[in-house]
């Protein structure tokens, strides 16, 4: 059940897909309905709200300011929906939290399990998925709060906190390089390095590092997974890197702080829709999950 009026909820769908006709098919409505709505509202408001292009439709500065009016106005409808229907309030029933796969290993069940000692009637929601796509999902309202990795500034995004937290290298038991207090790049690419794939934020850094340093890198494997990286590792097949918060974990690995300016570029967020009124319940749990959003001491 939407409560948004039907202009705006068609206006909404546009901006995501940056289509009418894709529009259409994820509203089953006549593109032609979602044109003259469109149409319509922009010779209410006064201003063009997309510049169309043969490659879509794209917000324009006005366009952009109203996206983030709507994008509140449906999540909120969403939570008065939730606390009429259970008789709540401020309370909410269920949380969805949208995570980098590092944070799904132990900051956010950890998170989840501490709340729900006190707040038992609360169900959690858990979507794994890429750094951008947990950012977007709480822009969207399809998440009431993200735990990922940033390298800039974002637009529409409440920052709970912001924390910079160091990279290691991840080495075999017994490798040259363990028991180092720190290690370079140039060092660390001396070795077959198993990396994660091109649009991780750690990857990244890695790429502009090594540019800078016109460094010499055997990539032998790349992953958008952490498990392989690390069981790679663990069978001496080479060496790689992790970011030292929630995706840090022992077991036949060790590590070694990995030194250098390029890492300190990305920050661990905890991320809400700005300018959103949240209820009690998500507010708290963002409360928690800062508290546990902190470096991590890599486990031997």
């Amino acid at each position: 059940m939407r409560l948004l009026p039907t202009g705006l909820t068609y206006f909404l769908e546009v901006a995501r897909t940056g289509s009418v006709s894709e529009a259409a098919v994820a509203l089953t409505v006549a593109p032609s309905a979602i044109s003259r709505q469109i149409a319509k509202l922009e010779a209410a408001i006064g201003v063009p709200l997309f510049v169309r292009h043969p490659r879509g439709m794209i917000p324009t500065d006005a366009g952009n300011l109203l996206l983030d009016h709507v994008r509140r106005s449906e999540a909120e409808s969403a939570a008065l929906l939730d606390e009429l229907r259970t008789g709540r309030g401020l309370q909410a029933r269920s949380i969805t939290v949208a995570c980098s796969e590092g944070f799904a290993w132990r900051v956010v069940p950890r998170a989840i399990a501490r709340f729900r000692r006190d707040h038992p009637e609360v169900a959690f929601h858990v979507d794994v998925v890429r750094r951008d796509e947990a950012t977007r999902r709480v822009l969207d309202g399809e998440a009431d709060v993200a735990v990922t990795y940033a390298t800039g500034p974002l637009h529409g995004v409440r920052v709970e906190s912001a924390v910079v937290v160091p990279v290691y290298a991840i080495v075999p038991v017994g490798h040259e390089l363990a028991g180092r207090t720190r290690v370079s790049l140039a060092e660390l690419c001396a070795y077959p390095v198993a990396l994660p794939t091109t649009g991780q934020s750690l990857r990244e850094l890695f790429d502009i590092a090594a540019r800078i340093g016109n460094l010499a890198v055997r990539r032998v494997l790349e992953c958008d997974e952490l498990a392989p990286l690390y069981e790679f590792v663990r069978q001496g097949g080479g060496v790689s890197l992790v970011g030292g918060l929630g995706d840090v974990r022992g077991e036949g690995v060790e590590y070694v702080h990995l030194d250098d300016p390029a890492f300190r570029q990305r920050e661990a967020q905890v991320q809400t829709m700005a300018s959103r009124t949240l209820s009690l319940t998500v507010t708290r749990f963002a409360a928690l999950l800062v508290s546990l959003v902190q470096p991590a001491i890599p486990e031997k």
